[in-house]
């Protein structure tokens, strides 16, 4: 992976300096780690106007993180400060130091105070916006990038379907999401990408819901969102079930609504498609059905490093699809007192010539009664 993180630095070195005079400093966790691969909480990243990278950071020996630490050889300096000092200010000091006309900075992951303190400490040198600039650099993954979200997939897919297996009746909420985040970490996850959620009876459907003690009782709804974070990818998924021998008629209408949205929204994930375009196809649906204000702001997201990266699936979101972008697709609906539905796949964006997008969360959709 060294070559493929020297490759991303050169690419952002040569979108934040093109006359070669300006260094940046990288300083969000998830860019960070996407330039250099692993490292210790806080590090930051000083990309040269020179050609020259350094890390600075605090390793600390019992907190080592996941994989191989960044050597010299791979084109990227490495240094560890010592106590309390700010890998930041350590940064922006020797990009000064260097020769750099100008830094450029992430202005949104820094705060007022945290800028202030850098500016002071390079008085001579101008500051910039680097924006989100790594970000966009993210948007479009690669095929290891792409690789480790399938197997983050599989993880999640092989945790879920073990827990359907098990007599849930009577369980809490939060004793099943116990078990479910302790089941991703068996099949070899770094850990669960976000916290899951798992709902039922009346608080189902309910988007980012935090478990409670309610505890799963026959003919309840129960959804269950979950993923898992493998080499520091992650994805999402979300199913719904009915508890006991079958599902009631409004269980199976609304349903049916739901998949119908999520499978039009599936269907619109083409190159070249306005972000806005795939929401609307599930904002349709449900509109139809009379649960348009039901669905929330956004249809689905990008993941990667982080859930809920770009690009955005929503009204008002501007933009279009590429190829090997992957994303997530989940409308819901909550009828307050009642309960409701969620559907979530993690998918990436291929053309009809490679087969169209391609499902990374293979659980049944099927209306299972458990």
């Amino acid at each position: 992976m060294s070559e493929v993180h020297a490759g991303r630095r050169s690419r952002l070195r040569a979108h934040a300096s093109p006359a070669g005079d300006v260094a940046a400093v990288v300083s969000r966790p998830s860019n960070v780690r996407y330039l250099v691969g692993p490292a210790p909480a806080g590090a930051v990243l000083l990309v040269g106007h020179d050609g020259g990278d350094t890390l600075f950071g605090h390793w600390d020996p019992a907190e080592e993180p996941v994989g191989p630490r960044p050597h010299e050889e791979e084109g990227l300096r490495v240094t560890s400060l010592d106590g309390d000092a700010d890998p930041a200010l350590a940064a922006v000091v020797a990009a000064a130091e260097g020769g750099a006309r100008a830094v450029a900075v992430e202005e949104h992951h820094l705060t007022v105070a945290k800028h202030r303190v850098l500016t002071r400490a390079a008085p001579g040198t101008g500051f910039t916006d680097l924006g989100c600039a790594v970000e966009r650099q993210r948007l479009v993954k690669d095929e290891d990038e792409i690789a480790a979200l399938r197997v983050a997939a599989e993880i999640t897919d092989r945790a879920l379907g073990e827990l359907l297996e098990s007599i849930l009746v009577g369980r809490t909420e939060r004793h099943l999401a116990l078990e479910l985040e302790r089941r991703l970490v068996d099949h070899g996850a770094d850990g669960p990408a976000f916290p899951t959620s798992v709902a039922t009876g009346s608080h189902s459907g309910l988007a980012g819901h935090r478990p409670t003690d309610r505890r799963v009782e026959e003919g309840d709804f129960l959804t269950v969102r979950l993923g898992a974070r493998f080499r520091g990818y992650r994805c999402q998924i979300g199913r719904t079930f009915v508890i006991g021998t079958s599902p009631a008629d409004w269980q199976i209408e609304l349903y049916d609504v739901v998949f119908a949205a999520q499978r039009a929204a599936r269907e619109a994930l083409t190159p070249g498609v306005e972000y806005r375009e795939v929401d609307r196809a599930a904002r349709e649906v449900l509109s139809a059905a009379g649960h348009g204000r039901a669905l929330g702001p956004v249809t689905g997201h990008g993941v990667g490093l982080e859930i809920g990266e770009d690009p955005r699936l929503s009204p008002a979101a501007m933009g279009r699809l590429g190829p090997c972008v992957p994303v997530t697709v989940e409308p819901g609906v909550h009828l307050p007192g009642r309960g409701g539905v969620r559907i979530d796949d993690t998918l990436v964006v291929r053309s009809a010539a490679d087969g169209g997008p391609e499902l990374l969360t293979i659980t049944t959709k099927e209306l299972l009664a458990l």
